[in-house]
């Protein structure tokens, strides 16, 4: 690996969570370089964020493809051309073939809104409320073929409030979404998170819980 983790980002929308490694980058936080932004949307705001940044992209029309498993293969070409060490889904709204994951295990992680293995799939912050749950959050994983079900590096948790709305609940959540994603990112650049035997590895140990996000910005283990 080299100096720098070289990431590709996928996204199909707004692109906040891009944003924020892109501003890790910048401010030092975070040793990466973002070598490729790419988009099943070609109107993606990502994309726009990304070539404000200086930042390499690359729109794919699946419509133009036989099937998905052709869309998908002509991507992942594509973004291992690139050669990055990790692929970062940020609100990546496809499901992708096992065949094109399957090289890149243990360089793959998504970021997703809910504490899992609740609410994989979409309208998280509606089924959260409908539960009645007393806290919400989002997880970064491992991904695998599985939707949503990949091994959970690291949560962030917050109390639901009697006044929240879906809209209310992920505005509230997700500039912590952001902070749990860099500091992701940042325990696998460094080299203290990784993926062994389909098991979270922290500091040469495998974690028997995800990792949990204090006020302070950072990761740490659980405590009982």
């Amino acid at each position: 690996m080299s100096t720098r983790l070289r990431i590709a980002v996928l996204a199909s929308g707004r692109g906040s969570n891009l944003q924020a490694l892109i501003d890790a980058q910048r401010n030092g936080r975070l040793p990466i370089e973002v070598v490729l932004v790419a988009s099943d949307k070609a109107h993606a705001a990502a994309l726009r964020r990304a070539e404000d940044a200086g930042i390499a992209t690359l729109a794919l029309d699946p419509k133009s493809y036989a099937d998905r498993a052709a869309f998908d293969a002509d991507l992942f070409a594509r973004v291992a051309a690139c050669e990055p060490d990790l692929i970062v889904l940020a609100g990546f709204m496809r499901i992708l073939s096992p065949d094109v994951l399957a090289p890149w295990a243990g360089h793959i992680i998504n970021i997703h809104p809910s504490l899992l293995p609740k609410y994989r799939g979409l309208h998280t912050h509606r089924r959260a409320l409908g539960a009645g749950d007393p806290t919400h959050g989002a997880s970064v994983h491992y991904v695998t073929a599985e939707l949503d079900s990949g091994p959970t590096i690291a949560q962030i948790e917050i109390p639901i409030v009697a006044s929240d709305t879906p809209d209310a609940l992920a505005s509230r959540l997700l500039g912590r979404e952001h902070e749990l994603l860099v500091a992701s990112v940042a325990l696998i650049a460094s080299g203290r998170v990784a993926l062994a035997d389909s098991r979270v590895v922290y500091d040469g140990a495998a974690l028997t819980a995800p990792l949990l996000l204090g006020e302070d910005g950072t990761l740490a283990p659980r405590t009982a």
